[in-house]
């Protein structure tokens, strides 16, 4: 019987460890995210800033319409 109520006292004490293990992390996962969201959103405006699209030049207007030219023959 003790045998028994040591492993029971020890898996008690393991799960209790695992608990607050994972209360820890969620907490310092939403630090972290409080941290990095406005890096990131710096980051994101940069990038949608740099890769606003080029008007479109004669040649893609061309490739689009034989494309669109192609498909309507395909349907027939």
């Amino acid at each position: 019987m003790e045998k028994f109520l040591a492993g029971l006292q020890l898996m008690v004490f393991g799960m209790g460890m695992v608990y607050v293990f994972l209360i820890i992390m969620i907490l310092c996962m939403k630090l972290m995210s409080k941290i990095v969201a406005p890096i990131a959103a710096r980051q994101l405006a940069a990038e949608k800033a740099k890769a606003q699209p080029a008007a479109a030049s004669r040649d893609d207007l061309a490739l689009a319409a034989a494309a669109v030219a192609a498909v309507a023959a395909k349907r027939g």
